[in-house]
Parts: structure tokens; sequence; C-alpha cells
């Protein structure tokens, strides 16, 4: 709250069960990332939440401020000119996590089974459904939007 915290991204680098070496046992050498990019809004508002931080400041670490950082004019909230990238939120709705139930190429999360707040009821990008099925969006430089 007292402004340490400027944004909240994701490098969006997961890695695969194999890749983790888990018997080596060795933190240092085991492949980084997880699959949570699904997750990260919910993670986020269920520690922001028990903290007394409201939804809009959320929203404003993990969108418009993370899209201002890199210049993307066109992103990082809802008003004219914008894209139309949003999400419909369930902010008091709470989820048990299933890495099974996730979107993700590598179904592994150190999040199984625990309870967030807040679930994502449908996504939207550039004001199109996101089915999970085809792929939409654009790869976005600096400055070009």
């Amino acid at each position: 709250m007292n402004g340490t915290i400027d944004d909240i991204v994701s490098d969006r680098y997961p890695s695969t069960l194999e890749l983790k070496d888990l018997g080596n046992g060795d933190f240092e050498v085991a492949w980084s990332g997880v699959s949570s990019l699904q997750l990260g809004l919910s993670l986020i508002w269920t520690g922001a939440r028990r903290r007394g931080v409201g939804l809009g400041r959320v929203l404003q670490w993990m969108s418009t401020r993370p899209a201002e950082r890199v210049g993307l004019r066109s992103k990082g909230r809802l008003s004219l000119g914008y894209d139309a990238d949003m999400a419909v939120f369930a902010q008091d709705e709470s989820f048990v996590v299933d890495a099974k139930a996730l979107n993700h190429k590598n179904p592994i999360t150190p999040y199984q089974g625990k309870v967030l707040s807040g679930k994502i009821r449908k996504t939207f990008v550039g004001g199109q459904e996101v089915d999970y099925q085809t792929p939409t969006g654009r790869l976005l430089g600096r400055g070009q939007v």
C-alpha cells in the first residue's frame, strides 16, 4: 500500500516436470518456471484481498501499469480506442486448483489443491471470447500499439 509494488507481471516460462530434475534435489540446477499464468489474477487477488487491498489496485498492478511500463498504448484499460482485452471475474467466488483442469501444455502447478479467491469465467482478447482452441493475438513490440 506504500507504493513499493509498481506492477505485477509474469514471464510465462513454464517447465515440464522432467526438466525440474526433482531427483537431484539441487534447487539451483532445476529448470525454472511453472505453469500458472492462468492462475495469476486469482493468486494475486487471494493475497491482496486477505491484506485489505482492493481489486482496483490489483488491476492497476496487473494491467494498467505493465502496459504503461512497456509502452503498449492500446492495452491496460477499458476505454474507447483500447483493445477490449478483458476477463469476466467473479471476485467473491472461490475454487480449488486442479492441475488437470488448467489450460496449460504442462499440467503441473505448485498451487495444486490450494483454495483461491476470484474465478475467471470468460476471457476476451480484442473483444473476442477466448475458446482455448483457436490461437489468437499478435506479437507486440514496445511502442507498436
